[in-house]
């Protein structure tokens, strides 16, 4: 009976879950978190600053748009890698900004295309010199070679999510 016991108790102490160690402080994943959100942060104090009633997702609808004009809704969620409700939101507050319209398809009611108004086209063209500013900062004391490597290593980082962007 004893032997048992001993038998039992060490395949219990065996099936316990090895802890997991997650060196959080050398991981690329909480540097890019915290910096994502510092670039938000002071991008969203220089629209202002700017004078710019204008959020980094509306501008990215913007920039994309300003490439692009007149994308499909789908087409566009897509490119910014947002949902579709979500984008929904964000296109009917740019509406009410008068910085895009949508218009429906003449040969398919289901499918909206999105495109800048001369007024949104006006805001993109005002948020330049903020971003530029942002760019400055971001950038400064940060040589040509190790933004290529930075920007290199993005792009792997990105790679190595790609194929989950297509259940987005």
């Amino acid at each position: 009976m004893r032997l048992q016991l001993i038998i039992i108790l060490f395949y219990i102490y065996k099936m316990k879950p090895k802890k997991i160690v997650i060196d959080f402080e050398n991981s690329i994943g909480p540097w890019l978190g915290s910096t994502i959100k510092l670039l938000e942060y002071h991008l969203q104090e220089k629209f202002n600053t700017h004078g710019l009633d204008l959020t980094k997702e509306q501008m990215i609808v913007l920039k994309r748009l300003h490439d692009q004009d007149g994308l499909s809704q789908n087409e566009l969620a897509f490119l910014i890698l947002r949902n579709k409700s979500s984008l929904t939101r964000l296109l009917a507050n740019m509406e009410n900004k008068d910085y895009v319209i949508r218009k429906q398809c003449t040969e398919d009611k289901r499918i909206n295309h999105v495109y800048l108004t001369s007024f949104g086209k006006e805001i993109f063209e005002k948020s330049k010199p903020a971003i530029k500013e942002m760019m400055e900062i971001m950038e400064h004391n940060i040589s040509n070679e190790e933004k290529e490597q930075t920007i290199q290593t993005l792009k792997k980082i990105q790679h190595n999510f790609n194929s989950d962007l297509q259940s987005l």
